[in-house]
């Protein structure tokens, strides 16, 4: 019985350590309702926007931004992307990956309005062990109207979250981030109205 037991945990522990493997999902139902519910009820289309290579080659980024296109309008844009965490007590520094095994990871996507300030963020697929209290709407809601021209502090214009500090930072870090390149390309622009 206690082989099978010590069986068990090592087989999970290979499924759990096998996850970042996993492409992220560029069309998680989550955005596709989200995108439902605000305003485009007919089929849209998502359209990749390509960073400049000035820009690639500074940031490390682990998701793609998109033209919500509806009815041959755009109407936004939204990044789609991964955030990796240190696992607790795992990495040296959060923000190089060196290693899939020492970070933990969770998916999400921004939504970006009118001037490019952020209508929504969620997240739709949280691999971590630790920090699930970000997932929740109530929480995620602080990032709306948020256009990258303030930072965004932990503890300040963001809430804390006891057990999830890690996951924290480095959800407002990829925000911040995301939100900047956003500012700072021809992805840039005024939707029609």
């Amino acid at each position: 019985m206690k082989s099978l037991i010590i069986l068990l945990v090592c087989i999970t522990s290979l499924l759990t350590n096998s996850q970042s493997d996993y492409e992220v999902d560029y069309k998680p139902r989550l955005l596709l309702k989200e995108l439902d519910d605000r305003s485009c009820r007919e089929d849209f289309e998502l359209r990749e926007l390509k960073l400049p290579d000035t820009l690639a080659g500074i940031y490390r980024i682990y998701g793609k931004f998109f033209e919500v296109i509806c009815n041959e309008k755009r109407i936004s844009t939204v990044y789609i992307g991964r955030v990796y965490c240190c696992r607790a007590g795992g990495c040296v520094n959060q923000f190089v990956k060196e290693s899939e095994a020492d970070f933990e990871y969770f998916d999400y996507f921004i939504l970006f309005g009118l001037h490019n300030k952020i209508s929504s963020v969620r997240i739709y697929n949280y691999a971590a062990t630790h920090g699930q209290e970000i997932t929740a709407k109530g929480w995620l809601n602080q990032f709306t109207g948020f256009d990258g021209t303030r930072s965004l502090r932990v503890g300040k214009e963001i809430d804390s979250v006891s057990g999830a500090t890690i996951s924290v930072n480095g959800l407002v870090a990829d925000v911040q981030e995301k939100t900047a390149i956003l500012r700072k390309t021809e992805l840039s622009y005024r939707l029609q109205e």
